[in-house]
């Protein structure tokens, strides 16, 4: 059994930039721009494809159904479908202000998708970049629509400052918008599911202007002020350090910081394992000596049934998910 690294899947979005191409080199062929890059994701809007391995060029969804349970593990099997998408997202342009619906909300009105939670981690940002999250104060229902409607909506929402590392849980019903010149890794439910509230009167590659939803961001959105940022202080072990930045049912994250030779023990069936490079360059050591490389910005999935194995590096950071049993 090897490491999967992964091929992902790529979205064009109007305010999309141009780093995941250039700086983090990800294999987007001639595509002007990279607004998203689905690094993890079983997703049919965008898939990860496997790229190495005898299950080389199918798709990780067509992997996990050989042996579902054994592969993701006893947390992620209790789910219908695989739970998780991760992003990288290049915010060029501020994204609209947008909220997502629970589960609940979601098989409701959705015709049975998921809702979203999800957790936001700043890769990098331009000096003064903010995003929205949550509001400034409190509001009604009616005054949430009311300022929806005459454009003063902006002026309720808490903009908050942020910095390399931050970390933002968007549990939800919470309003949210990344603003221009954040790049942020997203670790979410696996679900593309957004209702949009304000678009800065942009248009789409129609001409058009892109479609609101606010009848269903007024029945979700917690209009109550924003909650705090959520990040725990780092534990110091022999090589690296680790600080868990999200865990819910979800998801449960950890940032890696590696400095030396991080060795970690069988996940035992627990939980796959993904990481994700966001910072250096690593190797990967598994099987009693067998190395892969693994440079800015590449993915690699370990199933669940996965050896020990060590991360070596002189100095890099890797966001590590798993979904953990409840």
């Amino acid at each position: 059994m090897e490491p999967l690294k992964l091929k992902p899947a790529f979205q064009d979005y109007i305010w999309g930039g141009t780093r995941l191409r250039d700086e983090f080199k990800r294999p987007c062929g001639e595509m002007e721009r990279i607004a998203e890059s689905w690094e993890l994701s079983c997703h049919p809007a965008g898939e990860s494809i496997i790229m190495n391995g005898p299950d080389k060029g199918a798709t990780l969804t067509a992997y996990l159904e050989h042996d579902w349970k054994t592969l993701v593990g006893r947390g992620a099997a209790n789910f219908s479908g695989f739970p998780v998408l991760i992003k990288l997202i290049d915010a060029c342009q501020d994204l609209s202000v947008q909220v997502h619906p629970d589960d609940h909300y979601a098989r409701e009105n959705e015709n049975g998708q998921n809702g979203k939670t999800e957790c936001w981690y700043i890769v990098d940002c331009d000096e003064g970049a903010a995003l929205a999250y949550g509001f400034n104060r409190e509001l009604s229902k009616e005054e949430f629509r009311a300022h929806i409607q005459d454009g003063t909506l902006l002026d309720y929402v808490r903009l908050v400052p942020v910095h390399k590392g931050d970390v933002f849980f968007i549990e939800a019903g919470t309003l949210h918008a990344i603003g221009a010149g954040i790049l942020i890794a997203e670790i979410q439910q696996n679900s593309n599911l957004t209702y949009r509230v304000y678009d800065y009167e942009r248009v789409g590659a129609d001409g058009k202007p892109r479609e609101l939803h606010i009848d269903k961001a007024v029945d979700v959105t917690k209009t109550w002020a924003a909650p705090p940022r959520l990040k725990r202080p780092p534990m110091a072990y022999e090589g690296y350090t680790s600080a868990m930045i999200a865990n819910c049912s979800y998801f449960t994250t950890w940032e890696l910081h590696i400095n030396g030779d991080a060795k970690f023990p069988p996940a035992e069936g627990e939980s796959y394992t993904h990481l994700l490079v966001t910072e250096g360059e690593a190797v990967l050591v598994y099987d009693e000596g067998v190395v892969m490389a693994l440079s800015k910005g590449e993915s690699v999935f370990l199933p669940a049934n996965f050896g020990s194995y060590s991360i070596r590096s002189k100095d890099c950071t890797i966001l590590s998910t798993r979904t953990m049993p409840r």
